[in-house]
């Protein structure tokens, strides 16, 4: 118990500090637990560690000063119990400027300074991972109410995207991990390097400002990337900027930040999310591979259709010289009637007027005989005029036969489709073998096989018209 101090006892400088001690360690014998914002650290060569815990207003505009603030020290000695603690945590964070924690510190007066400060000797991490995730989980809700949180995944994605925008931190592991990727991938890819701060309190702004930048140059797709660290070392990528620059980007955002475990608010508004910046590397170059192959899949296709139709075109050209033959030789067959018809109507005119010449004759005799002289000499003329015109009938019966055999040896060629060809005309067909007869016979899009003089023609519908449709002039 320290002795009371009277009301007219003067002190020294020395002794109210050392009242003040007193004091701190009569209230605190245990410590305090006090949560606030890491401010101003700094790390000395002699293994301890200095910074501010600050406590700022709720709506303090940025650089605005603190509301409260106390000077702590994290010495050496208990700085290793300290990083055990968060060790157990999986090292899922790490003592940055604006980093809010909890830590448990023995009040103390620094006489030398006249300070009054907090000697660091706990942390709890599961406060600073519960902030971080309580902030997180509102900037989803507040992006995902403006209605912007998907926004860039439906940003369309070239099937061939070789102009990459690379946001990273330039020299680092990360960056030359993608690198590579793209150098051996086999493909031109055309790389623009943004090179940006990736963690302190600057970070935010600069990759949002590198973002716009790199849609602005023209890119097909934007990859935001960083190495592993500890979950406040990865702080920025759940800053507001950060996320709205993703969200409202006229790219495809590929984001590959941290471990396979982390997860990020620019991983839920980017256009896809990958465990890490290599994958997001990989993810771009598969895009690629993956056109390659459906190109390679669709020439296999081609060639595979192209061979069936070829078999198909030459099965058809051969049935149609089949039919063509056959319809030859059945106008050939129908032509050889109509010439025996002919020449038996031909046959029967010529027998039937020498009959009736006959009998004329006969007639005549007859007359000629009873008539006598007289009737002789009129019968003589009389027979004389019956061979005129018993010959120019004949004649005019044979013109006749001869004229309807010349028009039916002209209606047999006209039938012979080698001449028809062979004046221009074509024939067509539909790919199932029928003939077109009308426009309506075929569509868009269709096979059809042209029959030539001198061969054959495949080709395809592009559009069908009647002459009432011709455009005008």
């Amino acid at each position: 118990m320290n002795p009371p101090i009277s009301a007219d006892q003067t002190l020294t400088v020395g002794e109210l500090a050392q009242v003040l001690s007193w004091t701190l360690d009569e209230t605190f014998p245990s410590g305090v637990w006090v949560s606030g914002e890491i401010d101003s650290i700094t790390r000395a060569r002699s293994g301890h560690v200095y910074f501010d815990l600050v406590e700022r207003s709720e709506h303090a505009k940025p650089g605005a000063p603190p509301v409260a603030s106390v000077s702590v020290v994290l010495f050496r000695d208990d700085k290793e119990r300290v990083n055990t603690v968060i060790k157990q945590h999986g090292d899922a964070i790490r003592m940055v400027d604006r980093v809010s924690v909890r830590i448990q510190g023995m009040p103390d007066f620094y006489a030398p300074r006249g300070q009054l400060q907090l000697r660091m000797i706990s942390i709890d991490p599961a406060h600073t991972l519960g902030a971080l995730a309580a902030e997180r989980e509102a900037m989803l809700k507040a992006l995902a109410a403006e209605g912007i949180l998907s926004r860039n995944t439906g940003v369309a994605l070239a099937p061939v995207p070789l102009r990459v925008g690379l946001v990273t931190s330039a020299g680092s592991a990360a960056h030359a991990d993608m690198l590579k990727v793209f150098a051996t991938s086999g493909f031109a890819f055309k790389v623009f390097e943004i090179d940006t701060r990736v963690q302190g309190p600057d970070a935010p702004a600069e990759v949002a400002a590198a973002i716009g930048a790199a849609a602005g140059a023209g890119v097909d797709v934007v990859v935001l990337a960083r190495g592993g660290g500890s979950r406040t070392d990865l702080v920025a990528f759940d800053h507001e900027l950060v996320a709205r620059a993703i969200a409202m980007c006229e790219r495809p955002v590929f984001t590959g930040i941290g471990h396979e475990i982390d997860r990020s608010v620019a991983d839920e508004t980017a256009h896809t999310a990958c465990s890490t910046p290599t994958a997001a590397a990989r993810a771009v170059v598969q895009r690629v591979e993956g056109w390659l192959e459906q190109l390679h899949t669709t020439g296999r296709r081609i060639e595979v259709c192209g061979r069936r139709a070829l078999a198909a075109a030459e099965s058809r050209t051969g049935s149609t010289a089949d039919d063509v033959a056959q319809q030859a030789r059945a106008a050939a067959r129908r032509a050889d009637r109509s010439l025996d018809a002919a020449a038996r109507r031909l046959a029967r005119t010529g027998r039937a007027a020498t009959a009736l010449t006959g009998r004329r004759v006969a007639a005549v005799a007859h007359r000629l005989s009873v008539a006598g002289p007289a009737a002789e000499r009129r019968a003589s003329s009389r027979l004389d005029r019956a061979s005129a015109r018993l010959s120019v009938a004949g004649r005019h019966e044979i013109r006749h036969a001869q004229r309807q055999l010349d028009a039916i040896a002209t209606r047999v060629r006209a039938l012979d489709p080698a001449l028809i060809l062979g004046r221009g005309w074509s024939m067509t067909r539909r790919d199932d073998g029928a003939l077109v007869r009308s426009v309506q016979d075929v569509s868009p899009g269709d096979g059809i096989v042209t029959h030539l003089s001198d061969g054959t023609l495949g080709s395809t519908i592009r559009a069908r018209q009647r002459p009432s449709e011709d455009p005008s002039p």
